[in-house]
């Protein structure tokens, strides 16, 4: 199968280097920097340049860019994608990119399908990339309540050869409500856990919960704010709920409620919420 990836990130340079390595599929790529380009080329992560040529011949066409500039790539190249062909986009929201590119694809006679690889580091760029990034993680998919399952199991099957494990389909609106409390609300605490006058000093006084809490701190802070911004809704009503209930913590503290205190860490020991 002939497969496009635009954007040659660590998300992008990824997903190429994974389904090259397959062996199943001519895999072409496009970025901005050239560079990008070039080293994916010579590490064979992609055969040749994603262009007006090998747009047309594509099968399915991931895109691995911002959400705005996604909107723009995938309207700009419309006319020359394949009838009937799948297209995807790898971006961490998915209402601002789903309504219009699914309005695009509908005008154009080819799929649109909104996923979000749940996978990264807290690196960027396609010298970051690894071919196994996506080894057992889960992709989430968006796609429309009438779309072919012909066309999700075509999807799924380079999926299964690029690593993943799972398959989720959800609504672009629950992926962004949950998406705010899963991954966009810690990246806010860990960079403004690090913001402490006390961080410059931890160095020996430092063990694992402090390396888990400030993984992410180190972010693209271009791409996250427009991700934020693009999910501010979600992410606001998720901000704001976490600082009351700090509030309490501190009140408890600041009043000598011992009782208090133990609840407060007794609710939180207690629930069922647990990462998967």
């Amino acid at each position: 199968m002939k497969i496009g990836v635009s954007g040659l990130g660590l998300i992008g340079g990824s997903l190429a280097r994974a389904l090259s390595e397959s062996g199943k599929h001519d895999v072409y790529g496009f970025d901005i920097n050239r560079s990008s380009m070039l080293a994916a080329k010579l590490v064979g992560a992609i055969r040749d340049e994603l262009n007006e040529k090998t747009i047309s011949e594509c099968d399915i066409i991931f895109v691995a860019l911002y959400p705005k500039d996604t909107v723009e790539y995938i309207e700009k190249i419309a006319p020359l994608i394949k009838k009937g062909a799948i297209v995807a986009d790898c971006g961490g929201v998915k209402r601002s990119v789903c309504a219009p590119c699914e309005k695009i694809a509908s005008e154009n006679c080819f799929e649109f399908i909104g996923a979000h690889p749940m996978a990264g580091t807290q690196f960027s760029g396609f010298t970051r990339s690894r071919g196994n990034l996506f080894k057992n993680a889960t992709m989430i998919l968006t796609p429309k309540e009438n779309t072919d399952i012909r066309v999700l199991h075509k999807l799924r099957g380079v999926l299964d050869d690029a690593g993943f494990g799972e398959v989720n389909l959800t609504s672009p609106e629950e992926h962004d409500r949950i998406i705010a409390f899963t991954s966009q609300l810690p990246h806010v605490i860990s960079n403004a856990y690090v913001k402490s006058t006390t961080a410059v000093s931890q160095k020996g006084f430092s063990a694992g919960s402090y390396r888990d809490l400030t993984r992410v701190s180190k972010l693209n802070e271009k791409m996250w704010t427009e991700l934020f911004f693009e999910n501010k809704d979600n992410l606001i009503s998720e901000i704001d709920y976490l600082v009351d209930r700090l509030s309490e913590y501190s009140t408890a503290l600041k009043s000598g409620d011992r009782e208090g205190l133990a609840a407060l860490l007794k609710e939180g020991t207690d629930s069922k919420i647990q990462a998967k």
